[in-house]
């Protein structure tokens, strides 16, 4: 047997008797995503329209997340949630600067309005609808206005951080289309 034969079989043999495996890949340190959160930050949509209408807008906050959440009478079907370059009014189209330094487009495939056009959701001031001074990623709520069975907010973010989207229902005929924004990446 040749030496360099004979030393590779000593260190195969030692390595494995020390639980060491020669082939085994050596492991590299990566960061563990920020609590868990393993969302991403591209559109998330659901093409159907909604049963109901939007009675109600509510904000929360979270160890790991800001919380948006939008009530409806009826069945949330409906919506497409995107960073955008801009937000803009439903119907008349005119921009509306956020604070921030991400625009968050939220489109709700429901109206804020009954079948006789009666008001479901009318902020006293729709560029600031909901007060989120304090929170860790949220510094905007605007709502854009409902036109033609659709109703769109702008969220204004700290950055261009993790979302995810969902629908849950609520008690009798509610349900509630829910927007997370994570802290961190």
């Amino acid at each position: 047997m040749n030496k360099k034969f004979g030393a590779a079989v000593v260190s195969v043999l030692v390595a494995a008797g020390l639980g060491i495996s020669p082939a085994a890949p050596i492991a590299t340190a990566s960061a563990a995503p920020y609590c868990g959160i393993t969302w991403g930050s591209a559109a998330d949509t659901a093409a159907h329209y909604s049963s109901g209408h939007i009675t109600n807008v509510r904000t929360g906050r979270h160890a790991c997340y800001d919380r948006l959440v939008i009530d409806l009478k009826g069945k949330a079907r409906g919506y497409d949630v995107r960073y955008v370059a801009a937000v803009y009014t439903e119907g008349q189209g005119k921009r509306v600067p956020l604070a921030g330094a991400a625009d968050l487009q939220i489109v709700v495939r429901a109206p804020a309005y009954t079948d006789s056009f009666e008001p479901t959701y009318n902020p006293s001031n729709w560029a600031r609808a909901k007060n989120v001074s304090g929170y860790t990623t949220f510094r905007q709520v605007a709502f854009l206005g409902s036109f033609e069975g659709q109703t769109s907010f702008g969220l204004g973010v700290r950055a261009r951080l993790p979302f995810r989207t969902f629908v849950l229902t609520g008690a009798g005929n509610t349900s509630m289309l829910v927007i997370d924004v994570a802290h961190h990446w």
